[in-house]
């Protein structure tokens, strides 16, 4: 269930989308060893799916208000029938980078940085679509 409590959508946008700007998360780790880098991307990834799970709760909050308002359920449905096909657009795409990778040894790492990157955009979709901005 959605929590009501959350934040206005300018302050989650704004908290949400600072981190949207980085550019390659493994990148971002810089030249540590394959296990710190590896451990930094993992960080990374969290910090990302839980962004990810927040602006999903605020778009699912703004999706109910226009339903309610128009009448029906069209976009919470339109909503998480987008939010199901982009997972499994991840899921595939970030396998085949994985497994595409030049280097085995770095290919999990490539994998969780690509699952971060399109974590980040769906994060930035999801606070325009949450603060009104897809109307």
């Amino acid at each position: 269930m959605l929590n009501s409590s959350i934040l206005p959508p300018a302050a989650l946008a704004a908290m949400l989308l600072a981190p949207i700007s980085l550019a390659n998360p493994a990148l971002e780790c810089g030249k540590g060893s394959q296990e710190e880098v590896g451990s930094c991307v993992a960080d990374d990834e969290e910090g990302v799916e839980t962004a990810l799970l927040n602006a999903l709760e605020a778009a699912m909050v703004a999706a109910a208000e226009r339903d309610n308002t128009k009448g029906g359920t069209a976009t919470e449905a339109a909503l998480m029938e987008s939010q199901t096909a982009w997972e499994a657009f991840r899921a595939a795409h970030c396998s085949f980078i994985g497994t595409s990778h030049p280097v085995q040894e770095e290919a999990g790492i490539a994998t969780r940085a690509c699952w971060t990157t399109l974590g980040r955009d769906r994060v930035g979709e999801l606070v325009r679509l949450g603060s009104g901005g897809g109307q």
